[in-house]
């Protein structure tokens, strides 16, 4: 039987009966569950604030696009960020006409707080740092050169959904955070996300637009007064469609009552393989950062002659993954080629091993050991 390097859960019939009230009830589309998550997220997490969205990339293009608007930046204005992530992280800086300006990863593949400041120029407005895999990384450190320097602090934490640092839940810190509930993430429905801001006003400007910029969504309307639908409404801002709807809020609510048990099953697959594979000099894990209760949505290690790793794998029925290949390789990044040396590295040779809820103690032995006659 083959093994996979994502293969999601889901709780059923749970999911059915919340689903099955949406339908009773008539209502499919924002409002209704969608409220219900976002108060059981806040809830979560003990952040203040949060919108649910359609996905994670929605999410991140609205970070921008709000604190672009709120603060008058301007096209050509900087956003220092990561070459290994997920090329939505990079692509909603170019929806901005921004321009993403790449630093390097340090040891937990998280960016190197060294490089970003010596990255930080007069047009630097933000910094975007990507949690990968949970892993907070030099988090602290970020935070504190974003204070110093007045720039914005977005956290993509699209593999951070239970995640916590120096006890608390990720997202306190940053002006904005957004997190992903994808097929395939630690918390997964059919795919979704969630834009916590830090104040009032941004989530009252963000809730606008995510619905084209719309003043009042059509939830709002219908419940003004006693069940009847007020139409009228104002459209102060070009929005986007990127809200949430009912049915994939009905999936998340139930997949989160569950979270802190899976990720805490994923910790203990991780610290297997790290008893594994700890004792071979040729390959290297990734940490994670002190302070970092991670998710552990990844398990990544360095190896060498992956590519041929990868494919002996593949023809032992294994399927790993690679998180992620170095940015600047693709075309609307190639300025940036040759500026990140470690990421370029860690990108040639990263592999992301099987981790999810259904491995077992015996996958992960055949895992390794195909993994370690691989090995040259």
């Amino acid at each position: 039987m083959a093994i996979n390097i994502f293969v999601p859960k889901f709780h059923t019939e749970e999911i059915l009966n919340e689903i099955r009230e949406c339908l009773e009830k008539g209502w499919t589309g924002l409002g209704f569950k969608t409220i219900e998550f976002e108060n059981k997220w806040k809830e979560f997490t003990g952040l203040p604030f949060a919108h649910f969205l359609n996905s994670n990339t929605s999410g991140l293009h609205l970070a921008v696009h709000q604190l672009k608007m709120h603060n008058n930046w301007n096209e050509g204005d900087e956003i220092i960020t990561t070459p290994i992530t997920f090329v939505s992280t990079n692509h909603v800086i170019l929806y901005e006409r921004l321009k993403p300006i790449f630093a390097d990863v340090d040891q937990y593949l998280c960016l190197d707080p060294d490089d970003v400041e010596r990255k930080i120029t007069k047009k630097t407005r933000a910094v975007m740092y990507v949690g990968i895999g949970g892993n907070t990384g030099q988090y602290a450190r970020i935070s504190e050169i974003c204070k110093k320097h007045n720039l914005k602090l977005i956290l993509d934490a699209a593999h951070m959904a239970g995640t916590k640092f120096r006890g608390k839940h990720v997202g306190q810190e940053p002006d904005v955070s957004v997190f992903s509930y994808q097929a395939v993430k630690n918390l997964p429905s059919a795919d979704a996300g969630m834009i916590c801001f830090n104040d009032v006003e941004s989530d009252k400007l963000v809730r606008q637009l995510s619905w084209l910029g719309i003043s009042k969504d059509t939830y709002q309307r219908f419940n003004q007064t006693e069940g009847s639908y007020k139409w009228s409404y104002d459209v102060p801002n070009i929005g986007f469609k990127y809200h949430g709807n009912s049915v994939v809020a009905s999936i998340a609510l139930v997949q989160l009552k569950y979270l802190d048990e899976d990720n805490f099953y994923r910790n203990q697959l991780a610290d297997y393989y790290i008893r594994l594979l700890q004792s071979n000099s040729k390959i290297k894990i990734v940490p994670v950062a002190p302070e970092c209760i991670s998710s552990r949505h990844l398990f990544q290690v360095l190896v060498p002659n992956r590519d041929e790793v990868i494919q002996i794998l593949y023809d032992n029925k294994i399927y790993p993954g690679v998180h992620y290949l170095d940015n600047t390789d693709y075309p609307m990044y190639h300025y940036a080629k040759g500026t990140c040396p470690k990421a370029e590295y860690y990108s040639k040779h990263l592999l992301s091993l099987p981790l999810h809820l259904n491995i077992t103690e015996a996958d992960q032995q055949q895992i390794v050991e195909v993994l370690l006659k691989a090995i040259k």
